[in-house]
């Protein structure tokens, strides 16, 4: 339920706070939760959909590194077929196993793209974004990786550490992101702007213009938020995926420095809260339900 100024109302369901958070983690680390049984089954429906959407946004990723430009059709297909999907699976009440089933394994910069707009519009349904900005964020942030149909598939795909010179063309993927969709007539801004800015930080470590706080478009500081969580929460060619305690550790120690806190706090308190009564992987590899 949302309030005068649209904002969501969290009386019935609030965020956890940091000390809750805190506790949670440690008892997961620790694995002292009791063990249950019957493991909660993911959404068949929504797990098979998701994979088609990945497999939509590999076709018209395809297409675009072919044809070095993005159609507006492009857009359109995307709005019509793809984003329903994310908007539904960001409405699951399971998200938490959502959000394993996300996790990519293969194919990582195809799915990375469902992934992240799921994440960003499950946050800006919590945020109490109109329609029309979820929307928008929504295509912004399935689209914020666009900028890698220019880069070469040896740097995409190399198996070990990227060179200066790799890294550096890597970075430049945010630049080609903004170039193909800037020119776009009738979409947002916000789209052109987060493919753009979400690689920026709040204290001005990010890239590639250095940029701080309010200059960041705030879909960019959702999607970068989403976007370090799903990339952590994923198997890469370079890397295994993390432990979630170690994906949540990591984003909590970066929650005043490189990320909008008020953000984050949200999406980490709401992701914990899902764990309460639910079943987890404990480090020590045995499932526990949390209470």
């Amino acid at each position: 339920m949302k309030n005068r100024r649209g904002k969501l109302n969290n009386k019935a369901n609030p965020p956890l706070t940091i000390p809750k958070i805190d506790f949670i983690m440690e008892e997961l680390k620790k694995g002292e939760f009791p063990l249950t049984e019957d493991p909660v089954q993911p959404n068949v429906k929504i797990h098979e959909r998701i994979n088609e959407a990945s497999l939509q946004i590999k076709n018209i990723f395809q297409d675009i590194c072919k044809e070095g430009k993005i159609q507006l059709e492009k857009i359109e297909l995307i709005k019509a077929e793809v984003a329903p999907v994310i908007a539904e699976a960001a409405r699951n009440p399971d998200i938490y196993y959502l959000f394993e089933e996300m996790q990519a394994n293969n194919e990582y910069t195809y799915r990375h793209n469902i992934g992240v707009g799921i994440i960003a519009t499950y946050l800006g349904m919590k945020h109490g974004l109109s329609k029309e900005n979820l929307s928008a964020l929504t295509l912004a942030a399935t689209l914020h990786d666009v900028g890698k149909t220019r880069i070469s598939d040896s740097i995409l795909e190399k198996p070990g550490k990227l060179t200066a010179a790799e890294y550096e063309e890597m970075k430049r993927h945010t630049i080609y992101g903004y170039e193909l969709l800037k020119n776009i007539p009738g979409i947002s801004p916000s789209l052109a702007l987060t493919a753009l800015q979400h690689h920026e930080r709040e204290d001005g470590q990010g890239y590639p213009l250095g940029l701080k706080g309010n200059d960041i478009h705030h879909h960019s500081k959702i999607v970068a938020i989403a976007d370090v969580f799903h990339a952590m929460s994923s198997s890469r060619v370079y890397h295994q995926a993390m432990p979630f305690y170690k994906v949540i550790e990591q984003m909590n120690n970066d929650m005043f420095s490189k990320f909008n806190p008020e953000i984050l706090l949200e999406f980490v308190s709401r992701l914990m809260s899902t764990l309460v009564g639910k079943e987890v992987m404990l480090t020590n590899g045995r499932l526990a339900r949390s209470s």
